[in-house]
């Protein structure tokens, strides 16, 4: 499962980005697993660069998930299919393909009813102990890796992952023609979820953000509003209001968190109609404090999202289809030597400018 060793070509070693310490990645080499029946070598060429990644770097742990021994960091990816296991028939050698990187125990409850996303027992690239997928190759199961249309880049490819979350939240909200939605950050998950919304059907969508640049990002991708705010609890009345007035006469039906703080979960909650709904898509943080009891006396549900399931053949569909270009996404690119590797995570933690970062092995 994401394990990386000598490559049955030419002997060359497999290397991995290591995170070793805290701020410290180091290029170091990957040992693969022998090849199951049903797994794929895959020799990875694109490799997005995700928040949880940055946040492992900088901290070495996310929520309830702790870095305790070096891990190979990576888990947004592309690549080309090298070998397959004795029992893989849908791939071959040469195959450009998506991988998706959590695997299911199947054995539960909650993978059996299809909702494999919240196994307990997942293995997910690059969430400790697994290691991630930010290598030269990698061993992974043939049945969560998709085959990309010759129209789509492997770049396209990788960024399924990001735009998976989007679809699944889409999903779990029910968007549709008739769904007004409000999106609160225009990050990278912000972005996509727009999107994502859009595609879906979505007749009008209003973006919410601090920062003027990503604004003017949402805008260029479509958003029908933005509204850009501040990060002081007490603006949230004249906020709301505004959100309002740019979202027109019908309302918020449905508001996607894509941050998780207080302030953005309050303005969410305040800002969407008697009987709509908030997705939290961000997790920014572990625990808030929300005006509960205000919206629960107006129906409105909150939804939990976490990650996806099942969501990479309609992103391929939506890529291939030309329904969602995310192209305009990837602000930076680099190789993969030590070097490139350190100045791609700055350049992501940064911010500013860096949408989507990524790796072009």
């Amino acid at each position: 499962m994401g394990k990386g060793g000598k490559s049955h070509q030419e002997g060359e070693e497999n290397m991995a980005a290591w995170l070793v310490d805290l701020n410290t990645l180091k290029i170091q080499p990957f040992k693969l697993p022998p090849l199951g029946p049903h797994d794929v070598r895959v020799r990875m060429k694109a490799v997005g660069i995700c928040g949880s990644d940055v946040h492992f770097l900088k901290t070495l742990r996310l929520a309830d998930f702790v870095v305790k021994e070096p891990m190979v960091i990576g888990h947004e990816c592309a690549g080309i299919i090298e070998e397959i296991g004795s029992e893989v028939k849908n791939l071959v050698p040469g195959d450009r393909v998506a991988l998706e990187p959590g695997i299911g125990c199947w054995r539960c409850d909650l993978c059996k009813e299809g909702r494999y996303n919240i196994c307990p027992d997942m293995k997910f690239f690059a969430t400790p102990p697994i290691h991630g997928s930010l290598a030269r190759q990698v061993v992974h199961p043939a049945d969560l890796c998709f085959k990309l249309p010759d129209n789509l880049s492997l770049e396209e490819g990788a960024m399924c992952e990001p735009l998976s979350v989007a679809v699944h939240a889409c999903r779990r909200a029910n968007i549709g023609p008739e769904t007004n939605v409000l999106v609160m950050g225009a990050g990278p998950i912000g972005l996509v979820t727009l999107l994502a919304a859009h595609a879906f059907g979505a007749p009008r969508i209003v973006i919410v953000d601090v920062d003027d640049y990503r604004l003017s990002v949402a805008n260029n991708l479509g958003a029908d509003g933005v509204v850009k705010v501040s990060t002081n609890m007490q603006d949230i009345p004249e906020e709301v209001e505004r959100i309002c007035e740019v979202m027109g006469a019908v309302g918020v039906h449905v508001t996607f968190d894509c941050a998780g703080f207080n302030k953005t979960m309050s303005t969410a909650l305040s800002a969407t109609r008697a009987g709509g709904k908030v997705c939290l898509v961000g997790l920014g943080h572990n625990e808030v404090t929300v005006p509960l009891t205000p919206a629960a006396a107006r129906e409105v549900d909150i939804i939990g999202i976490f990650r996806y399931k099942n969501t990479w053949p309609l992103c391929i569909e939506l890529l291939r289809s030309g329904k969602i270009d995310v192209k305009p996404l990837i602000t930076h690119r680099f190789g993969f030597s030590q070097k490139e590797v350190e100045e791609a995570f700055e350049t992501s933690a940064r911010g500013g400018d860096a949408i989507k970062v990524m790796f072009n092995l």
